[in-house]
């Protein structure tokens, strides 16, 4: 084994990806060998505290080569409290380059692994199988966190000489299962298996997604696409599985929500550098819908800090209900009032598991869809039109209709086009929430507040207003606070019908 050592930042050159800078070391090269053969070469250096967001170290790929293998470890020294230490995903890319939305992505784990390899038939889950063909090719070092330390790393690049493998053609899911016509579908939209940085093969997804009661469900991979073809074993005529990826910025989490098959969005920006807009369109020419992911999480770079003009829905509940999610759930309700303030388009809400691994609930929580069909498109046009409500799983089911004095009605995510001073009678009735109150939220804020739902989980509210006295209203199940004036857990909420005629 040779060895190639890169002290420091030492041998480096600066370039650009999109506005921010990344950094590429001098190149590891190999000489061709024989069919059989194999030949490694390692490489060591020490990243500082304020390194760029990825650093690139060039492979020289000569002709002939059969199979490409990298293994990386990096130190993890102690740190003081309050201190972030190391932290190093990876990926690669290939002879195309590392151009920001280029052709050359053909992987990424993250630092959920510490070695990956791939070849023409084959690859590791992250990675994308196909020829390892001649020219520079890039390994990519994402420094997420460096200790003050710095973050010493060590890279193993092995080639395998031979000829390359048989590539078999990816089969994807359809976009269509079986139905019931126009009814209320239940999905979870954000959901991580074993081609991420989750522990649970898609196959194993697929069964819990059965047993939760779920109609449909999204492949969210961090920053792959490789999945896609992994699903087609899994899907069914009782589980329709959608495309997407979740864009894992280190400036937030986006999810794409049922793009074309193969489609890879790129994630190496920061808001600053003004490069979402490009990619937030790219995900919708690929018949996807643009969904930032758990916008207040507390973990680093995962605070959404790119706005929200180019989002089809919001991802309010992620996983278990915590302080994040209520800080979500009162900005978006306050993004409802800013719609209506400026006569302008609002954004619907949803939820998602995030599920990575065991004990983590896939269906919990899940988006409840009102779809003409249990297509794709049916289930895409029900989330951006906002016809949908999320329960913590699918025991809960509800009905919220809102009407008016002349036969006049309206459901979740529409509205009821009445006169200002019209008398509305607002009704839910819930199934599935034992001991759960009843919340109404309008512009105005919470104006009813029920008793606790009996035991059996059944019950029904029935509120009355004016469009005047409620621009919107929406429900929300509570379970019971452990203790204060705090109001307890999420078990479900809806997004709302908005009452009155546009114009008022």
């Amino acid at each position: 084994m040779c060895e190639d050592s890169h002290g420091g930042l030492g041998r480096r050159a600066l370039f650009m990806t999109g506005a921010a800078a990344a950094l590429t070391f001098g190149s590891v090269s190999f000489a061709s060998a024989a069919d059989g053969d194999r030949e490694s070469r390692t490489v060591r250096g020490t990243l500082p505290p304020g390194s760029p967001d990825f650093v690139y170290v060039p492979v020289e790929v000569p002709a002939g080569v059969r199979e490409l293998k990298v293994v990386y470890s990096y130190d993890r020294p102690s740190v003081p409290a309050g201190t972030l230490g190391n932290a190093l995903d990876i990926g690669v890319f290939d002879e195309r380059g590392t151009e920001l939305g280029g052709r050359g992505f053909r992987g990424w784990s993250g630092g959920a692994r510490t070695e990956f390899f791939l070849r023409a038939d084959d690859a590791t889950p992250g990675y994308l199988p196909g020829p390892v063909r001649e020219g520079t090719w890039h390994i990519a070092l994402g420094p997420y966190t460096v200790a003050p330390q710095g973050l010493s790393y060590e890279i193993t690049i092995t080639l395998t000489y031979g000829a390359p493998g048989e590539a078999a053609r990816p089969v994807y899911p359809p976009e269509r299962a079986k139905g019931r016509g126009r009814a209320w579908y239940r999905g979870d939209c954000h959901l991580h298996s074993c081609h991420s940085d989750g522990r649970r093969t898609p196959a194993e997804i697929g069964e819990l997604a059965r047993a939760a009661g779920l109609d449909f469900i999204n492949s969210s991979e961090h920053n792959t696409h490789s999945a896609h073809p992994h699903w087609a074993d899994v899907a069914g005529d009782d589980l329709l599985v959608l495309l997407g990826e979740e864009i894992t910025t280190r400036n937030g989490h986006v999810v794409a929500l049922g793009t074309d098959p193969g489609t890879f969005v790129d994630w190496r920006y920061r808001a600053r550098d003004n490069r979402f807009g490009r990619f937030a369109r790219q995900i919708r020419r690929a018949g996807g819908l643009v969904v930032p992911a758990h916008p207040h999480a507390t973990c680093i770079g995962c605070n959404w800090k790119f706005g929200f003009g180019e989002a089809d829905a919001v991802e309010v509940w992620n996983g278990p209900y915590t302080p994040d999610d209520e800080v979500a759930l009162a900005d978006w309700d306050s993004m409802l009032v800013a719609s209506v303030r400026d006569g302008r388009g609002w954004l619907p809400a949803m939820g998602g598991s995030d599920a990575h691994r065991s004990p983590d609930a896939v269906g919990s929580p899940q988006t409840v869809v009102l779809a003409d069909d249990l297509t794709r498109e049916a289930i895409q046009e029900g989330i951006r039109a906002g016809r949908s409500y999320v329960a913590e799983s699918a025991r809960v089911a509800l009905s919220f209709r809102a009407s008016g004095g002349r036969g006049e009605h309206a459901g979740i995510g529409e509205r009821l086009p009445v006169g200002r001073d019209t008398p509305v009678t607002v009704g839910l009735e819930v199934t599935g929430a034992p001991r759960c109150t009843v919340r109404l939220v309008t512009d105005q804020g919470v104006v009813h507040t029920g008793p606790p739902l009996p035991v059996s989980g059944s019950g029904a509210v029935e509120w009355r207003t004016t469009p005047s006295y409620a621009a919107y209203v929406r429900a929300e199940l509570r379970h019971e606070a452990a203790a204060g004036p705090l109001p307890g857990a999420l078990a479900a909420f809806t997004n709302p019908i908005f009452l009155g005629r546009p114009a008022d």
